[in-house]
């Protein structure tokens, strides 16, 4: 019989843990003298006592440790349960959100995607504003441990080539896990501590540096003000392009930068990619605007690298409305959402070692047809890529690319225009935040699609963070036969 106790006692244990974390945002309402602060105690004590009371009672079967099945199992479930636990504050706080609004705004967090459907930022209590923050902050620390831990030994989408990746196999996984968590924490607190010490130097006042620091590490998006980082100009927008950047590269390397490794992370191939790729887009996007558009050198420049950055890291900030660049800039903001930062980082979408083993796939097949007779091993940083890999990552995007296609056109079938359904699905496959179009573009938000659209983009943010295939294999009956 499958045995369910260990998936059980793991997420009790977060459950209690994000319980314990809404005591941040309800002493920042007690402080401000904001009744609100009841609301977060209230959902507190709830989420606290469900989430302890779970784990005593599956506390007996933590012994079993988990296998592959398992692993499967609770990666997806723990991505449904939290959301539902941390949608409670706007169901019944001061946004009094319907059901769907609240587990949407608190995916969008706990994904790290960034879309919203609240209105009104700039007169939210401050407290629900932290929350949002701190949400996204948990959720991409988790999807790091995910990445480095979990996925690797599950096999999907090729991040199986990380498997070796400055960490020896333990045999079981949550060990694993929690050897890679505790690594990865520490510097991810560090990271935050020093974007917010940075926001604070140029300007930013405490409670605006603490939470934009919280969305900008975990590369998530959500900001304390409707106009999103428009609010901020200048040098902030320096500071959050260089932690998004950080943020965005694979959090191993830090590691081993940390335990002698200095060059490690200069020697990874996904980082020289992403930052020359970076280059190049701020580089012709900038001389687009300075020829085209009436904005000055230094300007064209911030803008470019801000909005560059935050869309092809996955955080969804924006500063300017970028719908008003024309055509060809916008079409480029839609393709370069669909590349994504680092293996191993906080950053969505396909990742740049994908397009890598890709290309070198690529490149391979096309030498094997000019000279039959030869031997030609694709490599990927100077390793030779098994067929595992291959065939891995190539499933991965059909798997993706289908599955953008296909809630494209669910969305379609809902009522949207071409452009808000096939941005919102790839907005909420690759996690990126804003998508095109008046109505949840740039200068807009989700709040006034349909019901059922919001469902399907809950869908699509679940898939998406969770690569796809770890939430479809769930759904093969081949899964559950022992």
């Amino acid at each position: 019989m499958f045995d369910l106790r260990p998936i059980g006692y793991v997420i009790g244990i977060l459950v209690a843990f994000l319980g314990a974390m809404m005591a941040f945002p309800m002493f920042i309402d007690y402080y401000d003298g904001n009744p609100h602060w009841r609301i977060f105690a209230e959902c507190g004590i709830i989420t606290f006592l469900i989430g302890a009371l779970m784990s005593i009672a599956t506390s007996n079967g933590k012994q079993e440790g988990l296998d592959i099945q398992k692993t499967f199992l609770l990666t997806t479930s723990l991505w449904v349960a939290l959301p539902l636990f941390g949608a409670l504050p706007f169901l019944l706080g001061a946004t009094q959100s319907s059901i769907v609004d609240s587990f949407f705004e608190s995916v969008s967090g706990m994904t790290t995607t960034g879309s919203t459907v609240i209105t009104g930022l700039d007169y939210l209590p401050r407290g629900l504003l932290l929350w949002r923050g701190i949400l996204q902050w948990l959720g991409g620390v988790g999807i790091i441990v995910v990445a480095l831990a979990f996925l690797p030994e599950l096999r999907v989408g090729g991040m199986q080539v990380f498997r070796a990746e400055g960490f020896e196999t333990m045999g079981k996984i949550l060990p694993r896990a929690t050897e890679i968590a505790g690594q990865i924490s520490g510097i991810y607190v560090v990271l935050t501590i020093a974007c917010f010490l940075s926001f604070v130097a140029v300007g930013l006042n405490g409670f605006d540096a603490l939470v934009h620091a919280l969305t900008t590490i975990s590369t998530g998006g959500f900001s304390n003000y409707d106009a999103s980082f428009g609010t901020f100009s200048g040098p902030p927008e320096y500071v959050a392009s260089f932690y998004m950047i950080l943020a965005a590269l694979p959090f191993v390397r830090y590691v081993q930068m940390v335990n002698g490794g200095t060059f490690e992370l200069f020697k990874d191939s996904q980082v020289k990619a992403f930052i020359i790729l970076i280059a190049v887009l701020v580089i012709g996007t900038s001389i687009v605007l300075i020829n085209f558009f009436p904005h000055h050198h230094e300007q064209a420049f911030r803008e470019a690298l801000f909005n560059i950055v935050s869309i092809l890291s996955g955080t969804g900030y924006a500063s300017v409305d970028y719908m008003q660049w024309g055509g060809f800039l916008i079409a480029m903001f839609f393709f370069i959402g669909l590349v994504g930062g680092c293996a191993g980082s906080t950053a969505c979408s396909v990742k740049i070692f994908r397009y890598q083993i890709m290309i070198a796939s690529i490149r391979n097949q096309l030498k094997k047809i000019h000279s039959p007779n030869g031997v030609f091993i694709p490599k990927f940083q100077g390793r030779a890529i098994d067929d595992d890999v291959m065939n891995s990552v190539m499933s991965f995007f059909v798997v993706f690319f289908v599955s953008l296609g296909v809630l494209a056109i669910l969305l379609g079938m809902t009522g949207l225009d071409f452009v808000t359904a096939l941005s919102g699905a790839a907005t909420a496959i690759a996690n990126i935040g804003p998508g095109l179009g008046d109505q949840i573009g740039p200068s807009g938000n989700f709040s006034g699609l349909n019901d059922t659209a919001k469902w399907l983009l809950i869908a699509g943010m679940l898939l998406g963070r969770l690569e796809l295939l770890t939430v479809f294999i769930l759904f093969t009956p081949r899964f559950w036969r022992n």
